[in-house]
This record gives C-alpha cells, sequence and structure tokens, in this order.
C-alpha cells in the first residue's frame, strides 16, 4: 500500500493510509470483520475531519478493499462518493465463487475495480458479470498480464512500473469524473 499511496499522491491525490488492528500487532489472522468495518469507518472519519474541503473516497487493496465495501453496504461511509478496489478479492485461491460479491449489490455509490488478468484471487470470467450486474456504478479497469499483487511475469513485454503508473492513472481518470480535482 505504500508504494500505491505515494503512486497516487504523485498523482495529486491526498492518500490517508491506516492498519487493521491485527496487522499493527503483527498478527497473521485478521480481525473479525465488526472490527475491519469499525477501523474503516475510524478512517473515513479521520479523513473527513483532516480535510473537510476535499472529496471523499474510500478503499483498499486486496482484503481492505473487501472490508470497505462491507462497511458501506452495511451502513453507508458518511460522506464517501465512491470506493476505489485495488485487486479485489473475489474469492479464495483455487476456490473460484462470487460469494464475497453478493453484498455489493447494496452499495449504490460509484465502484471502481482495478484488477490484475493473472490475478487468482478474482477469476475475470467471474469477476466481469458481477461489474456487469452492478450496472453503470461500476467499472472495471484490467491490467493486463499483472497479479494480485499487480506484478507481471519477466517474460511480460510490460515493466511492472508501467502497470503500476496505468492503475494509478485509471484511479486518477475515474476520480476526476466524480469531481475530484487532480492536480
Amino acid at each position: 500500500m505504500r508504494g500505491a499511496a505515494m503512486g497516487l499522491a504523485e498523482r495529486g491525490i491526498a492518500i490517508l493510509r491506516y492498519q487493521f488492528p491485527y496487522m499493527e500487532q503483527k498478527s497473521r489472522r485478521p480481525d473479525p470483520p465488526a472490527l475491519c468495518h469499525a477501523t474503516v469507518r475510524a478512517a473515513v472519519a479521520t479523513a473527513a475531519r483532516l480535510a473537510p474541503n476535499l472529496p471523499l473516497f474510500a478503499g483498499g487493496r486486496s482484503f481492505g478493499a473487501r472490508m470497505t465495501s462491507q462497511a458501506q453496504a452495511q451502513e453507508p461511509l458518511a460522506g464517501v462518493r465512491g470506493l476505489v478496489f485495488l485487486a479485489f478479492p473475489l474469492h479464495p485461491a483455487g476456490k473460484p465463487g462470487t460469494d464475497r460479491a453478493a453484498h455489493l449489490q447494496r452499495i449504490s455509490i460509484p465502484l471502481l475495480f482495478i484488477q490484475g488478468t493473472r490475478d487468482v484471487l478474482a477469476d475475470l470470467t467471474l469477476l466481469r458479470p458481477v461489474v456487469e450486474k452492478l450496472g453503470e456504478r461500476a467499472t472495471l479497469h484490467v491490467l493486463e498480464d499483472a497479479d494480485h499483487s499487480f506484478h507481471v511475469p519477466a517474460r511480460s513485454a510490460r515493466k511492472e512500473a508501467d502497470v503500476r503508473a496505468e492503475a494509478f492513472d485509471a484511479v486518477c481518470a475515474w476520480l476526476g469524473r466524480r469531481g475530484a480535482k487532480i492536480h
């Protein structure tokens, strides 16, 4: 997330990074969803307090994306205009399914999914129909050859820096279409 935060900040997007309690404690076992959702809400409230004049968007990478979307689905995050997901974990590795996406139907604000074609946690043949079912409020940006961490194989004609730049540029363009002023 540090690299993503830096890449977005370089493009003029104010970023608030935070960690879930289990990460602070260096535990490998994630916190219960209720605690993660409360953590997301606290981060959103802090961002709103620190930058009250900026449009507010929330999101995360992988687990953080799922916890943010679940929190929004349970009760809208105050003041949040849209959600940005970097590598949304649609299903566990090797267990394709869409159960983890059921709550997305309860979200009414715009959603951006940035996903790699080689992401073992989000089979695109499953994710594309999920996004299509969400209608105009959902956008999917696909990163060719990228895995769940947006790494690309050495044999790819692409460089990781180019893939990350594409991801961050896609986020900026999407935010700009939703009222964020990008510098």
